[in-house]
């Protein structure tokens, strides 16, 4: 049986998506984050990317999907659900989350990677800690990060970060 902290190969397909979707959002001017929600039984319910170029700093993926999913998947079914993330949930999201009672994240990248490739090219620290998301909502099961995806990441936001 398979630990719900590792990333599985069925992991992988969704995280290579959301690594599609951070590119998508890149191209189009945001910082390169996609996630994708998939249900209990495996299907994908809904996915997005960052959609915060437009001056609204909340427009992140992980919580777009978990307000979906507030409207559209009934609350029993909700910790069945597992959230794919390219980069792994900053506070507001992991918040999100789990207030709207969603099951298992799996993220690309962590917040450790995430935050230390920033320092490395010399940016500015966010306007939030970047804590990682059992700081925030302890009881939520997480699996990551996937190593076999982080050059193609670190690359994706070495990109945005010289913009």
């Amino acid at each position: 049986m398979t630990d719900l902290t590792d990333v599985t190969p069925d992991d992988l397909v969704h995280l290579l998506r959301c690594v599609e979707l951070a590119r998508e959002a890149l191209e189009a001017g945001d910082e390169p984050f996609g996630s994708v929600l998939v249900g209990p039984d495996g299907d994908v319910l809904h996915e997005d990317r960052n959609r915060t170029s437009g001056g609204d700093q909340t427009l992140h993926p992980e919580l777009e999907l978990a307000r979906w999913a507030a409207a559209n998947v009934a609350p029993g079914l909700r910790p069945g659900c597992t959230v794919y993330t390219s980069g792994e949930h900053c506070p507001m999201c992991s918040a999100g989350h789990a207030w709207v009672g969603l099951g298992r994240i799996v993220f690309a990248a962590s917040t450790e990677q995430l935050t230390s490739w920033r320092q490395l090219w010399g940016m500015p620290d966010g306007p939030v800690a970047p804590l990682p998301i059992n700081v925030v909502a302890p009881e939520l099961p997480v699996a990551g990060p996937a190593i076999e995806l982080a050059d193609e990441l670190r690359e994706l936001h070495l990109r945005a970060s010289t913009r």
